[in-house]
């Protein structure tokens, strides 16, 4: 959910290698050069048109001189009118995504678009899938910015169960010089190298370590710091959370550093660490620490991304310890990489390998318990008649994960992509419930595709 340039498309250069919009470049400098050498030249010189008593500007005849300065007052009033309505420094921003989903195991295939995450709950074959979204980024003179990202039922107020329509609600303002800022308010995460946006994440779904062991959002105030190559933030804040809930009262740092060594490479590292909710009910927060490295690398046609994660809760195990009956603690870690390929200027391929651990105490993972559908838990054998809990055997280990997706990518024109991606789900032990049958299978098969337009 970070590093920017790791996985967004530049919008100028889609079309054309980096070595020809490199050589345009320098081809467009050395016009603007002459251009400002006959200005220089042509200042040195009179009016050649000018009547008696005219006086010169820039080389114009004095009607030329009229017709500019009617331009230049009819410029001014614009921009007063932009100003006064609010709209100087305003950028407006969108995308949307209409995806169809296959999902063999849930005997599930169609269209998603703005479902709501209260439909179903959030997993891996709908995550951010099928948004649509409009950012609005205001930034005044005095440089302060202003942000608002609205979401409609796909949105990180959605996922972390407020309901709302808001993805982003933040302010970022300069302390003294532009390069330290205040920032607070309603904070997406920050962690690993992909991101909510469908715009700036290649494939459609996302990777394991994304959606399970990853925070969604952060309410609260910190700082960011730009100093050279470096860009550091840090917050205090609620984790995904508007409010602490009653009897609560420690919020937790979240931070993240970045690195760009240059425009095509760099690392980052992010974490959290403090009370947050339980997926076990009846625990209330308990303690969380989250911590992961992610980077990028991008050589001509060629583009690597990777992340690796650690994580864990306290009391936050799926299975209480049989001696006992105490919760456990839970923990976990993964890795996630990403190669693409571009074999033309609008034709990707990508593959992507995801493998997350998550053997201990039974499993558990941030926010997830037991779940059939994402693959998460001990073995399962079946669900309970009368409560349609699922029955869990050898629960003193959970099951580990991994996926490995294949997708391409065509660039239709530079506001529009088409996507196309499938994707093959693996766990060691029987986690997966097939909806028809009602077994339990080690293993799950996905196809998607969409259509991203932005603008």
């Amino acid at each position: 959910m970070t590093l920017a340039i790791a996985s967004a498309y530049p919008s100028a250069a889609l079309a054309q290698s980096n070595d020809e919009l490199l050589k345009e470049l320098r081809a467009l400098r050395d016009r603007v050069n002459q251009l400002e050498e006959r200005l220089k030249a042509n200042e040195a010189k009179p009016a050649a048109g000018a009547a008696a008593g005219g006086t010169a500007q820039w080389g114009m005849t004095p009607q030329q001189a009229q017709d500019f300065n009617r331009i230049a007052v009819k410029t001014e009033a614009l921009e007063d009118s932009t100003e006064a309505m609010g709209l100087k420094g305003l950028k407006i921003s969108g995308y949307m995504d209409p995806s169809y989903i296959y999902n063999r195991n849930q005997n599930r295939a169609g269209f998603q678009f703005l479902n709501n995450v209260e439909n179903g709950g959030y997993h891996y074959d709908n995550s951010y899938i099928g948004t649509v979204a409009l950012d609005l980024l205001k930034e005044t003179e005095g440089g302060t910015r202003w942000r608002l990202t609205l979401s409609p039922n796909r949105g990180t107020d959605a996922v972390i169960g407020n309901g709302g329509l808001v993805q982003e609600a933040s302010v970022s303002i300069p302390l003294g010089d532009l390069q330290t800022r205040l920032i607070a308010g309603h904070i997406p995460d920050w962690s690993g190298y992909e991101y909510l946006p469908p715009t700036q994440n290649k494939l459609i779904t996302h990777n394991l370590l994304f959606d399970f062991t990853l925070p969604t959002a952060y309410t609260g105030a910190g700082v960011e710091l730009t100093r050279g190559k470096w860009i550091t933030k840090a917050v205090l804040a609620n984790l995904n959370a508007s409010m602490l809930p009653s009897g609560e009262k420690s919020p937790v740092i979240a931070y993240r550093v970045d690195y760009a060594k240059g425009e095509f490479d760099g690392f980052g590292f992010a974490g959290v660490h403090g009370k947050a909710a339980n997926a076990i009910g009846g625990t209330g927060n308990t303690m969380l620490n989250l911590f992961e490295i992610d980077g990028y690398y991008i050589r001509g046609d060629w583009t690597l991304q990777g992340q690796v994660s650690y994580g864990g809760q306290k009391r936050a195990s799926i299975t209480a310890n049989p001696d006992n009956d105490e919760l456990r603690n839970s923990e976990w870690m993964g890795v996630s990489g990403l190669v693409a390929y571009k074999f033309s200027p609008r034709f990707e391929t990508i593959a992507r390998f995801d493998y997350l651990k998550n053997d201990k105490n039974g499993g558990g993972l941030l926010g997830f318990g037991s779940d059939a559908r994402n693959g998460i838990g001990p073995r399962m054998t079946g669900r309970d008649v009368d409560t349609q809990d699922l029955l869990l055997t050898d629960t003193e280990r959970g099951a580990n994960r991994s996926a490995l997706a294949l997708g391409v990518n065509y660039l239709y024109d530079l506001n529009t992509t088409f996507k196309l991606e499938y994707r093959y789900d693996r766990a060691d032990r029987e986690v997966f419930e097939v909806v028809k049958s009602g077994s339990f299978s080690k293993s799950n098969n996905l196809l998607g595709a969409s259509v991203v337009v932005k603008f």
